[in-house]
Formats: structure tokens, C-alpha cells, sequence
């Protein structure tokens, strides 16, 4: 329930995010909410993080649907109790989707997070790099606490 709930969630506030954007906004606006920090600034991006590979619309669609499907079945696979893992695949799940929708409607992605030291980014990808942390925070955590595995003599197999 919680990746399904998670992927919902953050589906949805990216959209929405992303609608309120367009409709109060024109495109190149900027409007400073702390001045010289942080801005938002309505930029439609077709390429992916920096703008690399733009107009490479079909090739980010099929990078997309094969992550949705990767943490659809690893969220599927994992045993019950594994509370950070669902929530990281719910996060790359929903950040993944919600621009996913971008690229079929529009062809590229709707951008406004702006920190003015790093270039314009969404909701989802914030998800999505969230995300991403909390599964290998999540794996090195499970490493650490099943300890060193034993090799060698007086190993057990």
C-alpha cells in the first residue's frame, strides 16, 4: 500500500504543481521568492537533466516505461516490512510517471524549481533523485546490519 499510495501522491502533486505553473505563468517568467536563492521559473525542457538530449522524445519514453516497470516489479517482489524500500520505489514510480505524462502530451517537460545554482527541475525529478538516495540508503543499511558475510575456513554455507 505504501508504494502504490506514494506513487499516487507524488503523481499527483506534480501534475498539479505543474498545471498551477502554466496557468499562472508565461513561459521564461521568473518570480523570486527569495531573491537570488530561489526563484520560479516556468522553462519547458525537452531534454532530460541540464537539457542534455533534447527533442529525444521516444528514446525518454522508453528509458521512462522501463523504470516504471523496474520499480513496479521490484515493489511487487519485496518482502513484506521493507517500509523504505516501497517508499523509495513509490517515489521513482511517481516522479517517472508524472513525467512521463509531460513527454506524451507536450513532448518535453514542464520546469519551475529554481535554485539558481543548479538548473531548473520539476517535482518529479525531485522525487525521482529522492528516491533514488532512499533505495541506496535503504541497501546499504540491510548490508550493514547483516554484518560481514563470512568466507573461508569455518565459513557456513
Amino acid at each position: 500500500m505504501l508504494f502504490w499510495l506514494t506513487a499516487l501522491v507524488t503523481l499527483v502533486l506534480d501534475q498539479a504543481s505543474k498545471e498551477l505553473v502554466q496557468r499562472l505563468m508565461w513561459e521564461g517568467q521568473s518570480i523570486p521568492v527569495i531573491p537570488h536563492i530561489f526563484h520560479l521559473t516556468y522553462i519547458r525542457n525537452p531534454g532530460a537533466a541540464f537539457g542534455l538530449f533534447a527533442y529525444r522524445t521516444g528514446f525518454f519514453i522508453a528509458v521512462t516505461l522501463l523504470v516504471v516497470f523496474g520499480a513496479l516489479v521490484a515493489a511487487l517482489r519485496l518482502s513484506p516490512g521493507r517500509h523504505m524500500l516501497r517508499l523509495s520505489l513509490g517515489l521513482v514510480m511517481g516522479g517517472a510517471l508524472g513525467n512521463l505524462i509531460d513527454r506524451v502530451r507536450f513532448g518535453l517537460v514542464v520546469d519551475f524549481l529554481d535554485f539558481r545554482i543548479w538548473p531548473v527541475f520539476n517535482l518529479a525529478d525531485t522525487a525521482i533523485v529522492i528516491g533514488a538516495f532512499l533505495l541506496v540508503f535503504a541497501f546499504w543499511r540491510e548490508d550493514r546490519e547483516r554484518g560481514p558475510e563470512r568466507v573461508g575456513p569455518g565459513a557456513k554455507n
